[in-house]
C-alpha cells in the first residue's frame, strides 16, 4: 500500500463521526508509515460556535477540543490534528491536503448529495447541528418519517400541534403519534439554536428525565455543562457566554491551519 486517498463530504459538526473516522485512519497511517491525500471540501455548516468537548468526553461522537460547530473544512482539521499532537504517543501522520479551488471561508455551500441517509437536504444539515442534541434526550428527531432532522416530537400532545409517526424499522417511537414542531418551513439556521432544545425541556416538565441517555447527552456536548446549565434554568444567553473564553483561545489557535482565506478578510 503506497498511500490512501481520503475524500468524504462533511457537515462542519464535531458530532459528525467523518472526522473521527479521518483521525483513525491517520493514526493507521501514522503507524503504517504510509501518506494520507486529504481531498479537501467546503463546510456547509461554515461557523464557529458552541461548546468545546472537555477532557473526559472524548469519543467517536467528538475527539478533539474543538467547539461544536468548528469552521474549518477536514482538511483543516487533518493539518490540526498532526499541528497539535492529537494523535496518539506523539504519532504525526504523512499528510497531504488538496485544497478547494476559489473558496473561502463564509461562502455558502449546499452538499450535491447527501452526507448520510438522514440528512437528505440543506435544510437538515443546517438544522443538523441543532437537532442532534436530542439524541440524547427522549425526545424524536424524526428518524423513521421523511424529514429526519427538521421534526422534533414525544408521544404527548403538550409538546405541540405538529403530528408525526415514525415508521422506519428501529426508530424511536415506531408507530406512534409524535407531538411537536416543524422546522421543515424555518430560515436555514447558522450555527447553533439552543432555543429549540430549552422549549422542548420546559413543556415537558421532567426535569433529569428528559435526559433520558444523560451520558450520550453530554458526549454529543463535549461536557456535562450545558446539561446542568439546562437543569438550572439557565437561558441561552446565558449558557452562551459561559463559552465565550474558551472560543476566543480556539479561534487563534485555528488560524494556525487555515487554508482559505477566513471570514473577516
Amino acid at each position: 500500500l503506497d498511500l490512501v486517498v481520503f475524500d468524504i463530504q462533511d457537515v462542519g459538526t464535531r458530532f459528525f463521526t467523518y472526522l473521527s473516522t479521518l483521525h483513525y485512519l491517520m493514526e493507521a497511517c501514522a503507524e503504517s508509515g504510509v501518506e494520507l491525500i486529504v481531498l479537501d471540501r467546503p463546510n456547509p455548516n461554515d461557523t464557529i460556535d458552541g461548546p468545546l468537548l472537555q477532557e473526559g468526553y472524548s469519543s467517536f461522537v467528538g475527539m478533539h477540543p474543538i467547539p461544536l460547530l468548528h469552521g474549518c473544512t477536514l482538511g483543516e482539521l487533518a493539518l490540526m490534528i498532526n499541528g497539535e499532537g492529537w494523535l496518539p504517543g506523539a504519532l504525526r501522520c504523512k499528510l497531504q491536503v488538496i485544497p478547494v479551488s476559489g473558496w473561502h471561508h463564509g461562502q455558502p455551500y449546499s452538499l450535491p448529495v447527501r452526507p448520510s441517509p438522514n440528512l437528505r437536504d440543506q435544510q437538515a444539515v443546517c438544522l443538523y447541528p441543532s437537532l442532534c442534541l436530542f439524541e440524547g434526550s427522549l425526545m424524536s428527531v424524526g428518524r423513521g418519517t421523511e424529514t429526519p432532522f427538521k421534526i422534533v416530537g414525544y408521544p404527548d400532545p403538550r409538546f405541540g400541534d405538529f403530528v408525526f409517526t415514525p415508521a422506519g424499522k428501529g426508530s424511536l417511537y415506531r408507530n406512534q403519534a409524535c407531538y411537536g414542531i416543524d422546522l421543515s418551513k424555518e430560515d436555514c439556521p447558522r450555527g447553533l439554536n439552543l432555543e429549540y432544545l430549552l422549549s422542548m425541556y420546559r413543556r415537558s416538565e421532567m426535569g433529569e428525565a428528559f435526559f433520558a441517555h444523560a451520558r450520550f447527552f453530554d458526549l454529543l456536548a463535549g461536557n456535562s455543562t450545558l446539561r446542568e446549565q439546562i437543569l438550572a434554568g439557565r437561558n441561552q444567553a446565558e449558557i452562551r457566554a459561559s463559552w465565550q473564553k474558551e472560543l476566543e483561545a480556539y479561534r487563534k489557535m485555528r488560524l494556525n491551519y487555515l487554508l482559505y482565506p477566513d471570514y473577516q478578510e
